[in-house]
């Protein structure tokens, strides 16, 4: 009885070894499925970040759930509690479009379509009027919308800007940090912008 249990085993094993080693790569048929609930999140996605999200000493009186932002630093830190914050990679707003303040997350959003504002296509009237969500969308996979500002902290499809000033006053991560930090932001948390 038990080697015919242990033959079984060693079977089983052999064919889900031999499954393992023929396995081919997923491939999707319908381009909409790789951004659509708990599939593959698209070009770019997984990029490690140019700076490594981190766990770091925090000292402060923010509650937990606060985001605080270090716009010289580019620097993300979502305060965890005890003295500690998650600190993230951002890139930045370039010359002229940083800023400060408070504000609250009033929305959060998956693969959120992009309007650009009527200002940004003064400036760049090369910009599509309107693009629908998904992996080659400039919000990347995630966006928290700051207050009725124009402003958001959203993902990109563009990793290597993490850690530069980039951006027309938003706060970008990579696509796989923001689904990490929009995990664990709740709408109505804080965000401290410091410049």
């Amino acid at each position: 009885m038990l080697s015919r249990r242990l033959a079984g085993i060693v079977c089983a094993a052999s064919l889900l070894t031999a499954t393992c080693a023929t396995a081919q790569p997923w491939r999707w048929s319908d381009p909409d499925e790789m951004y659509s609930g708990g599939r593959p999140l698209g070009r770019n996605f997984g990029t490690a970040s140019p700076i490594a999200r981190t766990t770091v000493s925090y000292p402060g009186q923010h509650k937990p759930g606060t985001i605080v932002i270090n716009t010289p630093e580019r620097r993300l830190y979502l305060v965890t509690g005890n003295g500690q914050a998650i600190r993230y990679g951002i890139g930045v707003g370039r010359d002229g479009f940083t800023w400060s303040g408070v504000r609250r997350i009033t929305a959060k959003k998956e693969w959120p379509s992009w309007t650009p504002p009527a200002q940004m296509l003064r400036r760049r009237p090369d910009l599509p009027r309107h693009m629908a969500g998904g992996p080659d969308n400039p919000l990347g996979a995630r966006a928290m919308y700051l207050g009725s500002s124009l402003y958001r902290i959203h993902g990109s499809n563009e990793p290597e800007t993490i850690g530069q000033a980039v951006s027309s006053g938003c706060f970008r991560l990579t696509n796989e940090d923001v689904v990490d930090l929009y995990s664990r932001v709740q709408v109505g948390a804080t965000v401290i912008v410091q410049q």
